[in-house]
């Protein structure tokens, strides 16, 4: 007899030395939230890293100061598992330390702070860095914001693309090696944005040079147009999408919201996005977006009613999960055929104006 909710045998072989990402993951990680890691490994790795499938990422969380970038982000996009990036604004910058050889450090999360603020450190839970970090990099961006490409009114991914130039010189110059995560995504094409550009020390220290008439107007209308345009595009090409969360937070809506702006708003024929893989802490009963589920995104019409069973959500450390799944996709999978999004982005967009105009509306 064939039961629907009965699945393989809890055996998982003894513990060896040697054992292979890809052996703990599939055999060793059966239930709770391990199994849900193994789903959503198993998951980027047999369906969304497909050619035909446009990966988008989110990130929040300070994950790049702990490393991650470097690590796990890095990697995925030189291999081309992600095709785009919606991150807070302190990712990016904090990412922005190790192009410029400015050294964070493991510490303790209980750590005297008025103690660290006498040292001139700053902590976020069990890392710090000297407070002069932030300085010098607030005085690389005030710098660079001076240059002629910055003084006009641009999305934030032609923004981080720049800057994603500047962060790679810098990391050849100083033989730091592929340290940064913006200057991957410039040199891969990957287009990153940013939900709130405001809202983050790249925002006031772009806030400060406006006081002096000086760097970007961020158009935050195109950025919402573009993401929904790239998606439109792979759908309209054949292909699928899929999200990956870390976290959530206005990243997570950012990236979901896509899909209601081309249906809901624009009243152009979608379904929803294909495949959903989120690691999160946040719970669902507290109302709050970031622990909302991709059952609930159906009703929104962000996920295909259809992909619910190819959606996955695992609450655990995304510090955690991350180098899990990245070092299970790259020994499954390798690596992909790279889109290059982010030269594609005004082809996206006349696609979304054509669709936009002819849409019929109730």
């Amino acid at each position: 007899m064939n039961h629907l909710n009965k699945g393989p045998s809890i055996a998982p072989p003894p513990m060896t030395p040697g054992v292979t990402i890809k052996e703990m993951v599939e055999s060793h990680f059966t239930a709770y939230n391990a199994a849900r890691l193994r789903e959503g490994a198993m998951l980027w790795s047999n369906l969304m890293a497909r050619e035909d499938v446009t990966v988008g990422l989110t990130v929040t969380g300070a994950l790049t100061p702990a490393g991650l970038g470097a690590s796990c982000l890095t990697p995925l996009v030189r291999r081309g598992f992600v095709d785009f990036i919606i991150s807070t604004g302190a990712n990016l910058y904090h990412d922005a330390h190790f192009a410029l050889g400015l050294d964070l450090h493991q510490s303790s999360p209980y750590a005297d702070d008025c103690r660290l603020r006498e040292e001139g450190l700053v902590r976020i839970y069990d890392i710090v860095m000297d407070y002069r970090v932030l300085l010098k990099t607030d005085a690389f961006f005030r710098k660079v914001l001076e240059a002629p490409e910055f003084n006009r009114t641009m999305g934030s991914a032609e923004f981080h693309h720049h800057i994603g130039r500047y962060l790679g010189e810098r990391q050849r110059i100083l033989g730091l090696g592929d340290v940064s995560l913006l200057s991957a995504c410039q040199e891969m094409d990957v287009p990153v944005y940013t939900s709130s550009p405001g809202d983050s020390s790249i925002g006031m220290n772009a806030a400060a040079m406006k006081l002096k008439g000086i760097g970007p107007d961020w158009d935050v209308n195109r950025d919402v147009n573009e993401t929904a345009a790239l998606i439109l595009n792979a759908k309209r090409q054949g292909g699928k999408t899929g999200v990956v969360i870390l976290g959530g937070g206005s990243p997570k809506n950012f990236m979901l919201q896509t899909e209601p702006h081309l249906q809901e708003v624009l009243g152009i024929d979608e379904k929803g996005h294909d495949y959903f893989l989120q690691v999160t802490d946040a719970r669902p009963d507290t109302g709050g977006l970031s622990g909302a589920t991709p059952s609930e995104a159906v009703s929104w019409g962000k996920v295909d009613p259809g992909a619910l069973p190819h959606t996955v959500v695992c609450y655990t450390d995304s510090t955690i999960a991350l180098p899990m799944m990245a070092a299970y996709l790259i020994e499954t999978r390798g690596e992909r055929t790279p889109k290059r999004l982010y030269s594609q982005r005004d082809q996206a967009l006349d696609l979304l104006k054509r669709e936009a105009g002819s849409a019929v509306r109730e």
